[in-house]
């Protein structure tokens, strides 16, 4: 693509998402996006500058970081809005959003908004089980793909304090408390119905139910897909009809079912189907069974679904409040979930999450919500590539010929083969914006 082009499409992705920004903010966000998404070395404020070929306007950049017009919920309304009218946003008939947290090291205790977490998972053996971050809840949205990954394009994030250790002013809340709000407020019956998929840490009562059944009725109801716990207590929908002679109450629960690690003694036969799971087509042989569970209550009816995938030794035992889902569009679901974990993985090698040198409230904020917004626009940048140019445009490595598909690497590859294209179309047009904002003036 030429440079001319490539730069178009980047700056009309780049203006929607910052249209609820003044003219001056939204000069400044282009500028900044572009410098993160261009950028090679450290991802800091002024060293995007310098990538930019732009080293004057750092005292403009970090003051629109820090005190700069930014209302953070518009940005994250419009991002939503955007996203929701791509094409082929539902999957199997839902907006699908998919909710986890994730820990991004700091080393300073003087950085704002720091606490201090025990890794349970640290891969290294010389790594301190006890760390200095900042923990975020995000949630983004889902996007299938026909025989490919699914697209996951991060909307919103909520840092999670410590309840000891509580910056001045901030309300205490848990992390679930966080996952819920961030789900309820992408909940728009206008667009189509909301599920939520997210890992079994959050299979809780604090989470499934106030989706489910929101004390509001004004709040729409939030559907769900989630790993079942090994102790999750199952139980067979109670009958209809009385037995003769029976007294009392008509009983709320059913039979209790085997739990979840006994997932293929459940009533119901077996099925067999394909699916593109975990970056190719898999077969898979599963059961569901429509029950109750006891988190959810004896009120919601769920699907439980045990899966033996391909490539896995470990069952897969999943549950949804989406009884109308099948037992393999389930698997499918979550199975995308991890999406998120490649845009953490992304978000903190490719575009330096934990790179961030920011030290108060505003700057760390704020950066992290500008990365955010510069993935999904390399995301989105790559889905138009791909149905402009085909697979022309990125790199085939004749080293690694597995490699079939591209990647956030590639689409900012290509914006560096352009950079100096790039450095003068974006410098022309912020003196243009500028001298017609002097003009308005």
């Amino acid at each position: 693509m030429h440079a001319t082009q490539l730069w178009s499409a980047w700056q009309a992705l780049a203006l929607d998402f910052a249209a609820g920004f003044p003219p001056r903010g939204r000069r400044r966000f282009v500028e900044w996006v572009t410098g993160l998404a261009l950028n090679v070395e450290e991802h800091t404020l002024t060293q995007s500058l310098v990538g930019l070929d732009r080293p004057q306007d750092w005292r403009a950049l970090e003051s629109f970081a820090e005190y700069g017009s930014w209302y953070l919920p518009s940005l994250e309304w419009n991002a939503a809005w955007r996203i929701d009218r791509l094409p082929g946003r539902l999957w199997h008939g839902y907006r699908v959003w998919a909710g986890d947290d994730t820990k991004v090291h700091r080393n300073s205790p003087g950085v704002w908004g720091t606490c201090t977490f025990h890794e349970h998972s640290a891969r290294c053996p010389n790594r301190a089980g006890t760390v200095r971050a900042h923990n975020w809840v995000v949630v983004g949205a889902l996007l299938p793909g026909t025989d490919e990954p699914a697209l996951f394009l991060p909307v919103a994030g909520r840092l999670y304090f410590r309840q000891g250790q509580l910056p001045a002013g901030e309300p205490f809340r848990t992390k679930c408390q966080l996952l819920v709000e961030l789900l309820r407020w992408r909940a728009d019956p206008t667009n189509g119905p909301a599920l939520a998929v997210f890992d079994g840490g959050f299979a809780l009562r604090s989470v499934v139910r106030p989706l489910v059944l929101p004390d509001d009725p004004r709040q729409p109801r939030v559907e769900f897909v989630t790993r079942l716990r090994h102790d999750a207590r199952l139980h067979a929908r109670p009958p209809q009809a009385r037995r003769p002679g029976q007294r009392g109450p008509q009983p709320r629960w059913g039979k209790r079912l085997p739990p979840p690690r006994q997932g293929g003694r459940w009533p119901g036969g077996w099925q067999i189907g394909e699916v593109f799971l975990y970056g190719r087509r898999r077969s898979v042989r599963w059961k569901e069974v429509v029950c109750l569970w006891r988190v959810l209550g004896h009120g919601v009816p769920v699907k439980a679904v045990v899966a033996e995938v391909e490539g896995f030794r470990k069952r897969f035992t999943l549950v949804t409040s989406a009884v109308g889902l099948s037992g393999l569009q389930v698997v499918e679901l979550f199975g995308a979930r991890y999406r998120q974990e490649d845009a953490f993985r992304d978000l903190k090698g490719r575009l330096g999450w934990e790179e961030c040198r920011a030290w108060t409230k505003n700057p760390v904020v704020r950066t992290t919500q500008a990365l955010f917004v510069t993935l999904t626009l390399l995301r989105l940048l790559q889905r138009r590539l791909q149905e402009r140019e085909g697979e022309d445009w990125w790199l085939h490595p004749p080293w690694n010929r597995h490699k079939a598909r591209p990647s956030v690497l590639d689409v900012e590859r290509l914006l560096r083969q352009h950079r100096g294209a790039i450095q003068r179309l974006l410098s022309d047009w912020l003196e243009s914006e500028g001298q017609a904002g002097k003009a308005v003036r």
